[in-house]
């Protein structure tokens, strides 16, 4: 499981709500922050890596693990020179969950606390990119690109466990991938808190990969059955009333409450420093969309931690 951390002193296309707060997240802007991107290839490093040079970080890519910790000693040396800095640690490094651990604690040997990034994708969509791109996946064998996939995701199983942010970038566009990544940014979680992400979406386009708890809204009736809301979103007025006004959702809620107010607790006392709540229905646009909005309030007035609401299938239509 994660320990708590705070931000201190070729693949494939990469948003939602940046929900409430965005000066909140950017509260610790002036300060030295260091992310370290890892993740699947294939899965958006390329393009994260390109958004975080537009947002003025140095970038670092695959280097010799051998080199890791010289760069962070540099890093900690000269903090204007390095102020804001993005290093991608993949398969390419050799020994990642090794290289990984080393790099992290050279950083807060030195007092920077890295902010971990990492990217992933549902096997399909990452042999279609490969296929679509003709490169070669670096760990592809006689066995075909599937079975390098699926070694990459056992070796880089240790580095997804300890990340800060999980991204599954199988649905996003390169604006949407922007955008999730920016609302993660600069997100200061104190100790007793977490950052929490909900996820709306539809179990006919797949679960989220990254998700922790999945609730299932499928029970409730379904406003895509009454002709004047079928075209709306959760987002509106008449679906929200409509799916919210239902006994079982009154009752779901609280349900969903209890079980949030005994686990999140916990998890905070086990060091976990994030949590992604998915909601599904059937296309992820009516019954979900309005029930992780009032979640989201509901969280956000607890005060639990940052919150923010990402849509997925919101733009489907």
């Amino acid at each position: 499981m994660a320990t708590t951390r705070r931000p201190g002193g070729g693949d494939g296309p990469g948003g939602g709500d940046r929900g409430s707060g965005e000066a909140e997240q950017r509260s610790g802007e002036d300060e030295q922050h260091v992310v370290i991107l890892s993740g699947l290839s294939g899965a958006g490093k390329t393009a994260a890596t390109k958004l975080f040079e537009d947002l003025g970080y140095v970038c670092e890519d695959n280097l010799p693990g051998e080199l890791l910790p010289e760069l962070a000693d540099l890093i900690a040396r000269e903090p204007e020179r390095f102020e804001h800095v993005a290093i991608v640690l993949d398969v390419r490094a050799g020994e990642v969950p090794v290289a990984f651990a080393a790099m992290r604690g050279a950083l807060e040997g030195r007092g920077i606390r890295p902010q971990v990034f990492y990217l992933e994708a549902r096997d399909e969509v990452l042999i279609r990119r490969y296929s679509e791109t003709r490169h070669r996946h670096p760990l592809a064998g006689s066995d075909g690109i599937a079975a390098g996939i699926a070694e990459e995701r056992r070796i880089l199983d240790a580095v997804r466990s300890e990340a800060d942010v999980v991204l599954d970038t199988s649905e996003l566009s390169l604006r949407e991938l922007r955008e999730r990544i920016f609302s993660q940014l600069w997100h200061v979680v104190q100790p007793d808190q977490l950052s929490i992400q909900l996820v709306s979406f539809g179990y006919k386009f797949g679960i989220p990969l990254e998700a922790d708890l999945v609730f299932d809204v499928r029970f409730l009736q379904n406003p895509y059955y009454v002709p004047e809301l079928r075209r709306l979103s959760g987002l509106t007025d008449g679906v929200r009333t409509y799916v919210l006004d239902q006994p079982l959702a009154g009752r779901f809620l609280g349900a969903v409450h209890e079980l949030l107010e005994l686990t999140i607790p916990a998890y905070v006392g086990e060091g976990k420093t994030r949590l992604t709540i998915a909601i599904g229905c059937t296309g992820g646009y009516h019954r979900s969309i309005a029930l992780a909005e009032e979640l989201a309030a509901w969280l956000r007035d607890r005060a639990y931690g940052p919150v923010t609401v990402f849509h997925r299938e919101l733009e489907r239509r």
